[in-house]
């Protein structure tokens, strides 16, 4: 029986998890879970990659320790950020967050040399001020000309282990710098930010192998025999490949997250007028395929309001709470960038209320059901112009990822969306990570056959909106 474990790093934790298939269902467990989060140095707002990279031996210790002798793994993080190396292959620094203020009226900028439609029409992609085009544009000239490679988190952590430099596909469209047509670094962009595309690795595609994990951590940890196989390295796209959707097209997805992306998975981009009008991206997803998705601020800001609350809370008491209230009494627009990273979420939120003229939540459970109420409204309107852009009619709605264990939130995403929502897998990146790997080594056929698995392997709860 072939093992597989699948590293999957959020922005606020990560996790590695060992997959298994028995008798046409795929078995995971959670093996290691650690938290994630940036913190302030050299007047950034930086990641502790070092950190990261210990917690995944860690963890590989753990699964040795559980009789897992040898497994494949791949490697799943957020997107858009980079670590820039040297030419001996040692980092130049820790890599900076996209939630930094360096990029802040970066795109007015930038854009005043191209304008924001031409860098639509060439990139397809949304205009966020996160975007590694607007990073790099905002990076620091005397580090860029020592760095010899530019890696992004799930490759540089690849390279970390197995000693290969690659730029794994999902992840590189991200960053509002690959071309459509050519899938190439767009050379016009990378003058304009200051960059020869030759800074980057080849490119792999998910389901390339990168090799086994070198020698030399066998010094400092007990490891498992390791080969390290090229996933859709995004975890929104691994998320994507991990919907147990079983219909053709008329289904749409939400990863609930952090982050809160919503879109359909589409053979051709959309980069059209109305695409761009509405800001929708067109991300790479596994095998061919496009995620035409909108990005949203997500639960981010109710992560902001617990740690900016006074008191010790949990998840589960703020949406109780919230529920004892009246949806939709006070809304904010969820992704207006002043709640991208506000010195106080709580005040951030409060101060929209009185600019809007509506009631001021003040307590935990106001604050979380004005949150909630807001993504509802926000997926509504989304779903909506997905269906005016796309032509399909969306019928059902699979939300994965973490939010898709809130159930009032799931119920009035239901009611306001008029779609069927089917809630879960709550670990969908991880699960869209260990399919790629079985598809490449064969385990399983293809993406379909893996879907088909998901749908007989996890409990997904049916929410439909009421007549």
């Amino acid at each position: 029986m072939k093992r597989y474990i699948a590293v999957d790093i959020g922005a606020s934790s990560g996790r590695l998890v060992h997959g298994f298939l028995n008798e046409g269902k795929l078995i995971t467990e959670e093996i290691h879970r650690f938290e994630n989060g940036f913190q302030k140095a050299d007047n950034h707002d930086r990641w502790n990659i070092d950190e990261l990279i210990r917690e995944i031996f860690v963890g590989l210790e753990k699964a040795k320790e559980k009789g897992i002798d040898e497994a494949y793994l791949g490697i799943d993080t957020w997107a858009v950020d980079y670590v820039m190396i040297r030419e001996d292959g040692e980092k130049v620094a820790d890599p900076v967050s996209y939630r930094d203020k360096r990029t802040n009226n970066k795109i007015e900028e930038l854009t005043s040399h191209l304008e924001k439609e031409y860098i639509y029409e060439k990139t397809g992609i949304q205009f966020l001020e996160l975007n590694t085009l607007y990073q790099l544009y905002a990076e620091d000239r005397e580090l860029l000309k020592i760095a010899d490679k530019i890696l992004f988190i799930p490759d540089y952590i690849g390279y970390v282990l197995t000693g290969e430099k690659t730029t794994e596909v999902t992840n590189a469209s991200t960053t509002q710098m690959l071309n459509l047509s050519s899938a190439l670094f767009d050379e016009e962009l990378m003058d304009l930010v200051g960059v020869s595309k030759d800074v980057f690795a080849p490119f792999a595609n998910p389901g390339k192998a990168l090799g086994k994990v070198l020698d030399k951590w066998s010094d400092h940890y007990d490891l498992p025999a390791i080969e390290v196989i090229s996933v859709a390295s995004h975890d929104t796209a691994s998320a994507v490949a991990g919907i147990p959707a079983t219909s053709k097209d008329d289904w749409a997805y939400l990863s609930s997250g952090t982050w809160s992306l919503i879109g359909v998975e589409s053979p051709v981009p959309v980069n059209t007028k109305a695409a761009y009008h509405h800001n929708f991206t067109n991300e790479r997803g596994v095998y061919g395929t496009y995620r035409i998705l909108k990005n949203i601020m997500g639960l981010w800001m109710v992560q902001e309001v617990r740690g900016a609350y006074l008191q010790d809370i949990s998840f589960a008491e703020m949406a109780r709470q919230a529920d004892e209230l009246d949806y939709f009494t006070s809304v904010v627009d969820v992704n207006d960038t002043r709640f991208t990273n506000p010195d106080d979420m709580i005040e951030e939120i409060q101060l929209a209320c009185k600019e809007t003229d509506q009631p001021v939540p003040e307590t935990i459970g106001e604050l979380t059901n004005c949150i909630y109420s807001s993504l509802a409204i926000s997926y509504e309107t989304e779903l909506n112009n997905i269906e005016k852009i796309t032509g399909k009619e969306i019928k059902h709605l699979h939300i994965v990822g973490g939010g898709s264990n809130l159930e009032r939130l799931n119920e009035i995403t239901a009611e306001r969306t008029r779609t069927t929502v089917y809630a879960g897998p709550d670990e969908s990146s991880a699960i869209g990570n260990l399919l790629v790997q079985m598809i490449a080594v064969e385990d399983i056929r293809d993406l379909q056959e893996g879907r088909e698995i998901l749908s007989r392997s996890f409990d997904i709860k049916e929410y439909k909106p009421k007549k």
